[in-house]
């Protein structure tokens, strides 16, 4: 008898959904329609994040051994990548019009300037042992120091400046010492082979071992699970304003004069909903699979986690559904619910990491986010498609967005309990 009650629930959402076609059609084409633009969008400041090649102006006036050094370092580099059709005049228009980030101009002479002012030093420090120098070489003064010219975007960061500099730094730093050790070997005719090119001390990066993909999402990897998330999140609007619709419309009263207990019409709702949040959740993932790779940008990569992905849809969806019963509950008139549900939604997405990803945000908006269920559900999603995480892996956020469900529907029953009571 009590699954007939729910089916006969589920069908009378099917038909108060049936009476507002043009609504559910805005449901599953307004997040794709989003989630396509703002991928597009999202999609060349991800590849930077993930360390694709920056496009400098890089301008040799040297031509020699330091000049060819730097250049082979920043060519080996997976930052940048180097423009040399320029001169220092062309590359100081381009980078100040904001047509490139930065541009490197090596100074004239400065790999003939830097071995003499190598030389002179050593052969400063040898005479100060006692020990005779090159007489073959003619002690001058040491000349000025030179200026690798650096050009940046006055719209670029300071961040990537400091990253920069420190890089170039580093670069010439290294050569200074191997042509110093280089000298000191000349000057006191040193014969032993030593590899100048292994570093005392060296860097080595653990990763975790349980997937193959790093824990920095791709563009795709981010917008699927977020904006399927704001697309299960949005029918908090239709689900509220037919809640109040029942209530205006003598519905409501209807349901709570027959036998049938209030709760059996939230477990209706809850069913008729969470199919829709399926389909969204299916939509999504097929233009992440299927229209993407046209578009130039990552095909979305389900293999062997759509068990794990439909679960946290699942729990998703419930939390979605506890707010909008809870939402349509407590507002009186639809002009409450449809503004309130959109906003608290639009809110709920921005803190949660859906628009800007969490770990690009500030500090304090990072512990902020924490409390969004739109949060917890983005960060079981990053879990199953960036560590390869099972259900176990995401129990703690499936038991946060399922409490948050029980939370809000009890506090919707006791709410229309109250308001009731004769």
């Amino acid at each position: 008898m009590l699954l007939y009650k729910l089916w006969r629930s589920f069908i009378k959402e099917i038909l108060l959904l049936k009476r507002d076609i043009g609504g559910i059609v805005i449901i599953f084409v307004m997040p794709l329609l989003l989630i396509v633009t703002i991928t597009l969008i999202q999609d060349s400041t991800f590849k930077n994040l993930e360390g694709s090649k920056i496009p400098i102006i890089f301008i040799d006036n040297d031509k020699s051994e330091v000049s060819k050094n730097i250049k082979a370092e920043l060519e080996n580099s997976k930052t940048f990548q180097l423009l040399t059709n320029f001169n220092e005049k062309s590359a100081q228009d381009a980078v100040f019009s904001g047509d490139y980030q930065m541009a490197i101009v090596i100074p004239d002479n400065l790999t003939k300037d830097l071995n003499s002012n190598i030389d002179s030093k050593v052969q400063t420090i040898v005479s100060s042992f006692g020990l005779e120098g090159d007489s073959a070489k003619v002690k001058t003064a040491a000349p000025k120091a030179k200026e690798i010219h650096l050009y940046f975007d006055p719209a670029t960061n300071a961040g990537f400046k400091n990253s920069v500099m420190n890089s170039v730094n580093k670069m010439v730093f290294e050569i200074e010492n191997k042509k110093i050790y280089k000298a000191f070997q000349e000057q006191l005719g040193t014969t032993e082979n030593l590899d100048e090119n292994k570093n005392l001390i060296s860097f080595k990066e653990i990763t975790p071992k349980k997937g193959a993909m790093d824990v920095m999402p791709n563009s795709v990897q981010h917008n699927v699970p977020a904006w399927t998330l704001f697309a299960i999140f949005f029918i908090v609007v239709p689900l509220s304003i037919n809640l109040v619709k029942e209530k205006s419309q003598g519905t409501s009263v209807r349901a709570r004069i027959s036998p049938t207990p209030y709760f059996v019409h939230i477990l209706g709702k809850t069913f008729t909903y969470l199919i829709i949040c399926i389909i969204q959740f299916l939509l999504m993932v097929a233009v992440g699979i299927y229209l993407f790779p046209y578009m130039d940008l990552p095909a979305f990569d389900v293999s062997g986690k759509m068990f794990q992905l439909v679960t946290v849809t699942l729990f998703a969806g419930l939390a979605a559904i506890g707010f909008g019963v809870l939402l349509g509950t407590i507002a009186d008139t639809q002009e409450q619910s449809a503004p309130f549900g959109a906003t608290s939604v639009v809110v709920l997405a921005a803190i949660g990491g859906i628009w800007v990803p969490v770990f690009l945000m500030p500090e304090f908006m990072q512990t902020v986010a924490k409390f969004s269920p739109m949060n917890w559900g983005l960060n079981a999603y990053y879990d199953i498609i960036l560590r390869n995480s099972g259900i176990g892996g995401i129990t703690k956020e499936l038991v946060f967005l399922f409490l948050f469900y029980i939370a809000t529907v009890a506090i919707s029953i006791f709410y229309e309990r109250k308001q009731n009571a004769v």
